[in-house]
């Protein structure tokens, strides 16, 4: 089916084409030739605008240094947050580094000190993990609840883990893995007790705009705008346009202090330019790739019902919050009694998939494995019925 004059369906065979969702699962995973469901890339071509701005580049053959006068890149930014996410922001609060990962890491070093506290919110993105043990500071768990309506953040916790030492705060917002958009009286409440406690957030919203319709991302500075003298925001294309290959990322900083530390940080270490096919891609996205967005998200959409339906349908001991937002799932297989080796020990060798173990995301991922959906729906029925068929015959072994 071709949707909105845009083909989702076409599957396409990445392999050999040095990508590392597809080309390092054996490295991974140790074992060839199994369906990919892991990366958080998706499987579709960008966006024809995007695709054809790279190719007019390529052609005119001159491969020199990008310019350094940047505002026009910085209105564009601009102006996406404001038609999409109603964020009106000056040009001048925006800048731009190669990836959120690379803003997150120079973010840890400028606003905290060795030693410091930093809390994240598992079951969360292992990379958070990873920059702030790797920068020298200190990983400070802030769990997510389990309710009857899904993840919740626990702020009175939250108050609790904010003791002298605990300087920063990064938020995940929508949320990686368990597909939380979170409500503006949640992010409201999260950042009045990181504003009264003097802690700064570092706020990671590269999924802003992979949300579904019953559900609506709010940036952190509009749910608490007060925030923002204590506030970095790092956004990209990447995940919305299937850019992330291209490193191509934009931090928002409204208070001037704020902002000045980050370009001062950045320059240090020569992070704060883009190349030129990066440049040109984002321009290309966020001026014209609206169109291609939203028939992406309605396509994500139909995939998440397949999902849903066919968990509650053909897997009922696996459990799945509904997803709002993002194209990567939180599947729970805790009732299975299984172990997270034994667990990914069926999903690789009896059911040929790759998925993320639950168990990198921290202590609350122990029995959830994260399910790539974006993706054709052939490629996403058959790697759910290669799953459900591996365990079928644990059906009747309930723990």
């Amino acid at each position: 089916m071709i949707s909105s004059g845009y083909d989702f369906d076409t599957r396409i065979d990445r392999s050999g084409t040095n990508c590392e969702k597809w080309d390092d699962i054996e490295s991974v995973f140790g074992k060839e030739g199994l369906m990919p469901f892991w990366v958080a890339d998706m499987d579709f071509k960008s966006a024809p605008e995007i695709v054809d701005t790279l190719r007019q580049k390529l052609e005119f053959g001159v491969f020199g240094y990008p310019t350094e006068q940047i505002g026009k890149y910085q209105a564009v930014v601009a102006n996406w947050e404001s038609k999409r996410h109603g964020w009106k922001i000056s040009p001048d609060d925006v800048g731009f580094m190669p990836g959120v990962i690379t803003g997150l890491s120079v973010a840890i070093c400028e606003f905290t000190e060795p030693g410091d506290g930093i809390v994240i919110q598992p079951p969360i993105y292992p990379p958070f993990f990873r920059e702030i043990r790797h920068n020298g500071r200190t990983v400070v768990e802030n769990p997510l609840m389990e309710t009857e309506n899904g993840y919740a953040m626990d702020l009175d916790n939250l108050r609790e883990a904010l003791k002298p030492g605990v300087s920063a705060l990064i938020l995940c917002s929508p949320h990686n893995p368990v597909s939380r958009v979170w409500g503006l009286q949640e992010l409201a409440e999260l950042g009045q007790i990181c504003l009264e406690r003097g802690v700064t957030v570092i706020c990671d919203e590269i999924h802003q705009d992979i949300v579904f319709s019953d559900a609506k991302h709010i940036p952190l500075s509009l749910a608490c705008p007060k925030l923002d003298e204590k506030l970095v925001t790092f956004i990209s294309p990447s995940k919305t346009f299937n850019l992330a290959g291209l490193r191509a990322s934009a931090w928002i900083a409204r208070d001037k202090k704020i902002a000045d530390r980050m370009r001062r940080a950045l320059n240090r270490f020569h992070l704060s330019g883009l190349n030129m096919f990066g440049l040109a891609a984002l321009e290309a996205a966020y001026t014209k790739g609206e169109a291609w967005l939203d028939a992406a998200l309605a396509y994500l959409e139909k995939n998440r019902g397949l999902v849903e339906r066919f968990i509650r349908e053909k897997m009922p001991r696996v459990k799945l919050r509904h997803p709002e937002g993002t194209y990567i799932f939180w599947l729970d297989f805790r009732d299975y009694g299984l172990k997270n080796p034994e667990l990914m020990d069926i999903l690789i060798n009896k059911a040929g998939v790759a998925l993320n173990d639950g168990a990198s995301f921290g202590e609350g991922g122990k029995g959830f494995v994260r399910l790539n959906v974006g993706c054709p729906r052939t490629q996403l029925e058959d790697g759910l019925k290669r799953i459900a068929e591996a365990f079928g015959n644990l059906e009747g072994n309930r723990s």
